[in-house]
């Protein structure tokens, strides 16, 4: 994504734009996870791979904290969520 908005925000209705920043905040968090482990399986010196990890999970909660909002803002999102997480469940037998 690099500092891209990959939706147009200007087409969302007024109801749905909360959920829609917070789902751009979500893949940007993605996207940067996506990066910095990229560079730190590349990286050869060992601090600039432990700074690069760090700061990935880093990413991670805050990925968590959008999701956080948006189960709250999207109820129908909430409920596919756990939808989602009990087919994994049947699928796998954990």
């Amino acid at each position: 994504m690099l500092s891209k908005i990959p939706a147009n925000l200007e087409r969302v209705k007024k109801e749905d734009i909360d959920k829609e920043i917070l789902r751009v905040g979500i893949i940007a968090e993605l996207d940067a996870i996506n990066l910095y482990e990229q560079l730190a399986s590349l990286a050869t010196d060992e601090n600039i791979k432990k700074v690069l990890i760090d700061i990935a999970n880093e990413e991670k909660t805050h990925m968590g904290e959008f999701q956080e909002l948006l189960l709250r803002k999207d109820e129908v999102q909430a409920e596919e969520l756990k939808k989602g997480k009990k087919e994994v469940q049947e699928l796998t037998g954990e």
